[in-house]
């Protein structure tokens, strides 16, 4: 004789009918992205969340799992502040902007390259994953130069060059290494720190280092971990969805101000070297970057060609 369900069960079979639903809802997204590079550049609270770092480690594992080639790039900003609080190390500032002389550096490159890349390594390896730390030094990874900064003298309208020491930018990624990665279970970790021409360090803000190896691996998306929603209009609303031209004129409005003004003009920058399209979305959501792959509206602001 058949005893009569439960409430119990049936509601948790419902709810694990749900889930497989999305799941399969899921997969046509996964083969749009089955073999294709994805760079996403991990940073702000999400990375100094412990639990929203593991779960972003289970994710970036899910990806590889599922045929999708991750490229994880990482900023520190955070933890090299406090480190060098804690070694007592002064670092000027110049119109706003860190100065890092070679003490400063020294500093930068062990926390990027030493610390914070080896837990993200770790975190990855302990989800079930095949991570490798790198730096932009590795394999002649990421080429780097001096970053010249002007500032225009109100009063006489000359500009001014900004020296800001040993903070670079990339002149040359060179993706063999990441290449070969490509073709195996490997999932690199790259934290951006370059080489110049002379074999001197420079730190590379992480924006930045994530865009231009996005272009030279030929991502087909680059995603950007940050604070906030993405894109806001000037209502405080989420902008979906934005192409190039219509940055321009956000830009000119006022709506993009601040300090998203760089980290959009890092996604056009990929983008107009061939990336299909760079998202800026909020770290803080868990599994965002499953949110935005797998599903058909995404979770932040989606930036492409005209």
């Amino acid at each position: 004789m058949t005893t009569p369900e439960t409430p119990d069960i049936l509601q948790d079979r419902a709810a694990w009918l749900e889930r497989a639903k999305t799941l399969s809802e899921s997969l046509p997204f996964m083969r749009q992205y089955s073999d294709e590079t994805v760079v996403i550049k991990f940073g702000g609270h999400a990375m100094e969340s412990n639990d929203l770092a593991r779960l972003f480690a289970r994710d970036i594992v899910l990806l590889k799992q599922v045929g999708v080639n991750p490229v994880v790039v990482h900023g520190g900003g955070p933890q090299i502040d406090q480190m060098l609080k804690r070694l007592d190390i002064q670092t000027p500032r110049v119109d706003g902007l860190r100065f890092t002389d070679e003490a400063t550096v020294e500093v930068v490159e062990m926390i990027l390259s030493g610390k914070i890349n080896k837990q993200i390594v770790s975190a990855i390896n302990e989800a079930g994953g095949f991570a490798v730390g790198l730096s932009g030094k590795d394999g002649h990874l990421i080429r780097a130069r001096k970053l010249r900064r002007t500032k225009k003298d109100p009063d006489s309208n000359i500009e001014k060059i900004l020296d800001l020491g040993f903070v670079g930018e990339p002149t040359e990624i060179t993706p063999h290494i990441l290449d070969v990665f490509q073709q195996t279970d490997v999932i690199p970790v790259i934290a951006p720190v370059g080489m110049g021409n002379a074999g001197e360090t420079f730190n590379i803000n992480a924006d930045t280092a994530a865009g231009a190896i996005a272009a030279a691996t030929g991502a087909r998306r680059m995603i950007m971990l940050t604070d906030v929603a993405g894109v806001l209009d000037k209502s405080g609303n989420l902008i979906p969805e934005m192409t190039a031209s219509q940055v321009s004129g956000y830009i000119a409005d006022g709506t993009i101000s601040g300090g998203m003004i760089p980290k959009v003009e890092t996604c056009l920058e990929a983008v107009n070297q061939g990336v299909e399209a760079a998202v800026i979305l909020d770290g803080r959501v868990p599994h965002a970057v499953l949110l935005e792959l797998f599903t058909p509206h995404g979770v932040g602001t989606l930036i492409k060609g005209d």
